[in-house]
């Protein structure tokens, strides 16, 4: 049993010139540190695959790396591999070439099966649907200020443009986890593991929202814009525009969100 307090560093597998946003599962895989370890277990694996940080088809990582990560025993997330393989998230394969798959959601809904969801999950959410969004712009708002604080340069400014530019070319089914992807690492070159971890939380949770509505093109060539001048704001180390450009993103994305809603 790992199940005990390992630095966070250490059980992230974080290694000393590694460059922030270039290990996609930092800020999910830090160690269990609550009494309910299979809970939390199932928890982070979900946000691996509602985040998209593992695409549909791909293997999660090893066995051996994902319980040293979280710093639990093997014996527990066998357990809730075998809850989310139950659950249809997973396909857990044995032999030489095994390993837990991301498997295919459900065939999409309808438009009308997808506003009803979106009520039904806003209705669970209740009043934390206006703490969630309000959340996310504290924490993202924050992170692109950092950031633009400390100029990424080298690696780090590389690993963001690469980014920008996935977003640019996404088709359609790849967009919302390459978005995501870019956001994440905003969050990780903000210098704070916390910052990085609580978006990866509240980030699953918009996710979730977000996949029930549709995509729209204008929308997301907006968004494109949007994320250009946040970048440049970021790589030329002004502050204001980064924080500007960041809440105004946002800000489409919960009108969106409302407008559906209504």
């Amino acid at each position: 049993m790992i199940e005990n307090g390992a630095s966070d560093e250490a059980a992230a597998g974080a290694h000393p010139d590694a460059v922030p946003g270039a290990d996609p599962y930092a800020a999910v895989l830090r160690p269990v540190r609550s009494g309910n370890t299979f809970e939390e277990t199932v928890q982070k694996v979900l946000q691996l695959v509602r985040l998209g940080l593992v695409p549909v088809g791909e293997r999660l990582p090893p066995e051996r790396e994902l319980a040293e990560r979280l710093q639990i025993s093997r014996v527990t997330l066998r357990e809730a591999l075998k809850v989310l393989q139950d659950a249809g998230v997973l396909e857990v394969r044995r032999g030489r070439y095994g390993g837990a798959f991301v498997l295919a959601p459900a065939p999409a809904p309808t438009a009308a099966d997808r506003g009803e969801e979106l009520r039904r999950r806003a209705v669970e959410l209740g009043d934390r649907l206006e703490d969630t969004l309000l959340f996310r712009e504290v924490l993202e708002v924050g992170a692109a200020e950092l950031c633009a604080a400390r100029p990424p340069t080298g690696a780090e400014a590389e690993r963001l443009r690469e980014l920008l530019a996935a977003t640019g070319s996404a088709s359609l089914e790849e967009y919302r986890r390459l978005d995501t992807l870019l956001h994440l690492a905003v969050a990780e070159l903000s210098g704070s593991a916390s910052v990085a971890a609580q978006y990866a939380a509240v980030r699953a949770t918009v996710n979730d929202l977000l996949d029930c509505i549709p995509l729209l093109p204008p929308n997301l060539h907006h968004s494109q814009r949007q994320h250009e001048e946040l970048v440049e704001a970021i790589l030329t180390g002004d502050q204001d525009r980064a924080r500007t450009a960041m809440r105004q993103h946002l800000a489409g994305t919960a009108a969106l969100l409302r407008g559906f809603l209504a």
